[in-house]
């Protein structure tokens, strides 16, 4: 029988609700996570979603933060079940000449392919990549004096910069477009401050510690983080709803892995009317349109190189880039997208029926959009592998509201938590010493509304848990 007292409760059991949860037990805590939906997993979960033996992830795919993740380093999700697969690329991003530029493992590699700009590359990168895991470690946390704090000075001088700023210091359009497909992963217009940064840590993750898959699917990660809860005496339940504070047992703390638009309507009345503004006025960005495919046979690419990468941008030039996400952020349907395509089949067997394949295509949307963008998506993915359609068996499309629908977290799509921009970086979701902790000392938000923000990381979930120990005095 599940006790009626618990020293915490977390809502919602994504990747930052299972790390705080995880992290609680560890420290000796009762802990019992409550999830709406019938399996575990918020953003890392596997399900048949068009014909029977097909697996897609529904959400993320591929996880470079989980191997980043200070935290899930601790865990050791390897030995809770987890088999990392790492494509012999990361990522290709085709061009209109048949050829596509490479992201490698790596970083000599990558820049030798760069041509006039191989120094240039090997410039920006290789000192960041000299700090070894210490730097991923300063980078994934609350605003803090880091370990590393030449390394973080020189990253915030570069990086801080706006990836359109970034991309005058290569020549070539290759190099160009490769830090446009980087940098358009933060959902903001590419001239915009942080978007060099979020571009570079991309490139960053690829040479350090690879773009993988999880063997089988995202689930596998959700279920190694409820293994480990379970073997620490956690409790969850699934398939209940939480609409409001009251309705849940008793507890001495509460950790939400919820939006903070949704972390108001639970708790609104417990907080103080200040830190309500706080939360109200928190902005959230562009959302998604999804595509999951059914395809029987791999994708035809026409450049050789994309057959052995675990993750496609389709955009072209850096310039068509940019338009692309600039028009989004003004509220548009771009009619040429930047689309993001996963196919983890081509890598991972279990994922499809002997000679078949899933993949999964996504573009930018603005905020809360119903449109259907399959034929702008599908367009892009014809212009580097024609033929591409004659493959697909089944496809399962996804608005921006559907996402939502979904993931109440991904509040009109948006599916990093919030906008990323320098407002919102560090102070997200309110500017507060602690922004785990909110104006209620029995309540802590541990979603991507906090520091260090969207992916697969759990570190969130962590430093709330590290925040909530305080107040247990455990």
């Amino acid at each position: 029988m599940t006790p009626t007292k618990f020293d915490a409760i977390i809502v919602g059991s994504g990747p930052n609700g299972l790390a705080g949860a995880v992290r609680l037990a560890e420290a000796g805590a009762s802990v019992l996570v409550m999830e709406g939906a019938e399996t575990i997993g918020g953003g890392m979960r596997t399900e048949a979603l068009t014909q029977p033996g097909f697996k897609h992830d529904v959400c993320s795919t591929v996880h470079p933060l989980a191997l980043a993740s200070p935290y899930f380093r601790q865990l050791d999700l390897s030995q809770h079940g987890v088999r990392w697969i790492h494509p012999p690329i990361p990522l290709a991003h085709p061009l209109d000449d048949g050829t596509a530029v490479r992201l490698e493992r790596s970083v000599e590699a990558t820049a030798c392919r760069l041509g006039r700009d191989e120094k240039t590359y090997l410039r920006l990168m290789q000192p960041f990549l000299n700090e070894g895991m210490g730097f991923f470690d300063d980078l994934l946390g609350p605003l803090h004096l880091p370990g590393s704090p030449f390394a973080y000075a020189r990253f915030g001088w570069i990086g801080f910069s706006s990836a359109e700023r970034l991309a005058r210091r290569f020549k070539t359009g290759p190099a160009r477009a490769l830090l446009a497909g980087l940098a358009a992963h933060s959902m903001l217009p590419l001239n915009a401050s942080l978007t060099g940064a979020i571009g570079m840590v991309l490139a960053l993750l690829a040479h350090q510690v690879g773009w993988p898959f999880s063997e089988g699917g995202s689930q596998k990660i959700a279920e190694a983080l409820a293994g480990n809860l379970r073997a620490n005496g956690g409790v969850i339940e699934t398939g209940t709803w939480v609409e409001h504070i009251e309705a849940l047992p008793q507890a001495k703390i509460y950790m939400l892995n919820t939006s903070a638009r949704n972390a108001i309507a639970m708790v609104g009345e417990r907080l103080t009317g200040r830190y309500r503004a706080q939360l109200q006025r928190y902005r959230y960005g562009p959302g998604v349109f999804k595509i999951d495919y059914a395809l029987d046979g791999p994708i035809p690419w026409r450049a050789l190189d994309c057959h052995r990468a675990g993750t496609l941008h389709l955009g072209g030039t850096f310039e068509e880039i940019a338009a692309a996400e600039q028009a989004v952020w003004a509220g548009k349907h771009p009619a040429q997208p930047f689309v993001l395509l996963t196919q983890p089949s081509r890598f991972d067997p279990e994922r499809a029926p002997e000679g078949r394949h899933t993949a999964w295509a996504y573009c930018h949307v603005p905020h809360g959009s119903t449109s259907d963008m399959t034929a702008a998506i599908e367009a892009q993915i014809e212009r580097f592998a024609p033929g591409f359609s004659d493959r697909i068996l089944v496809r399962r499309t996804m608005t921006a509201v559907e996402m939502e629908s979904y993931n109440p977290n991904y509040v009109g799509g948006d599916i990093n938590g919030g906008v990323q921009d320098w407002r919102q970086f560090f102070s997200r979701p309110a500017l507060r010493r602690v922004p785990y902790a909110t104006s209620d000392p029995g309540i802590f938000l541990c979603s991507s509304a906090t520091p260090p923000g969207g992916g697969v990381h759990g570190m969130c979930g962590y430093f709330a848990a590290e925040a909530a120990r305080r107040q247990l005095d455990i």
